[in-house]
């Protein structure tokens, strides 16, 4: 015992001072934010359009909605004039379905605000969710499960995943919402007691991901009132904490 106690003063401080402090290292690959060149997109072009496999991008207006995209980039290596990037800003939360669509016009997104007064007053400082695998991969459920280790630990902001419905102020879903799971996820949301938020998190529980369109699947949440939106393919934990603190009023709505 002595000798963990002592690794564990040689190790020292490991959770991220967030969202005050310095951010962790993000990893090279990490996409996030897309930014259009406004010089650069040609108004003829349909490119990058035809080869979203996920059709998150509209032709005509070159309207990208990050509820469909999983963030792959075919649209930036098809792109002949270099006009579509992804950024490594990791803030892509938003509260209303609409505020996921960036284009050449809008390329500012309205973040996520916190809940109405009375929710916030009930969650704002204990928040407990129920988190429903609706038939997705998994890699949305892991970044989700890493924010309660020791790095990250989603419990000093009061929000918690719990194991049953009835102990639970929402639900945080991800995947597709398949065909086996719609009732079951309906059931969960009915023994949820009123007042509740519901969380979606990843390109399946918002629109569908590459199983969009599918008879097996009901291409993401449909059925039930959305309070936030996490967009990704998977989302980046630090994309999921921002959100949820966002929500719960821990980080003010700014750009």
């Amino acid at each position: 015992m002595y000798q963990e106690i002592l690794t564990r003063f040689k190790q020292g401080y490991r959770t991220i001072k967030f969202p005050e402090g310095p951010l962790p290292p993000l990893p090279e690959h990490l996409r996030g934010r897309p930014l259009f060149a406004l010089d650069k997109c040609a108004p003829d072009c349909r490119l990058c359009a035809e080869v979203c496999p996920v059709a998150a991008i509209e032709p005509a207006t070159k309207a990208l909605d990050l509820g469909k995209c999983l963030f792959c980039t075919d649209c930036v290596q098809a792109c002949p004039a270099g006009a579509i990037s992804f950024s490594r800003d990791y803030r892509l939360s938003v509260r209303r379905r609409e505020d996921l669509l960036v284009s050449v016009e809008q390329q500012e997104m309205v973040l996520a605000a916190e809940l109405e007064r009375r929710l916030l007053k009930l969650f704002g400082r204990s928040l407990k969710l129920r988190q429903v695998s609706a038939g997705g991969c998994n890699a949305c459920e892991a970044d989700v499960n890493v924010l309660s280790t020791i790095g990250w630990d989603l419990g000093r902001f009061g929000i918690q995943v719990v194991a049953s419905p009835r102990h639970a102020d929402g639900l945080l879903i991800t995947g597709p919402v398949t065909r086996n799971m719609e009732l079951a996820l309906l059931k969960t949301w009915e023994a949820v007691a009123e007042p509740k938020v519901v969380i979606v998190v990843g390109a399946c529980a918002i629109a569908g991901g590459p199983y969009r369109g599918l008879a097996e699947v009901g291409d993401g949440v449909q059925k039930l009132p959305v309070d936030l939106y996490i967009p990704g393919c998977p989302p980046h934990p630090l994309t999921i904490l921002d959100g949820l603190l966002r929500l719960i009023g821990r980080i003010e709505n700014r750009s």
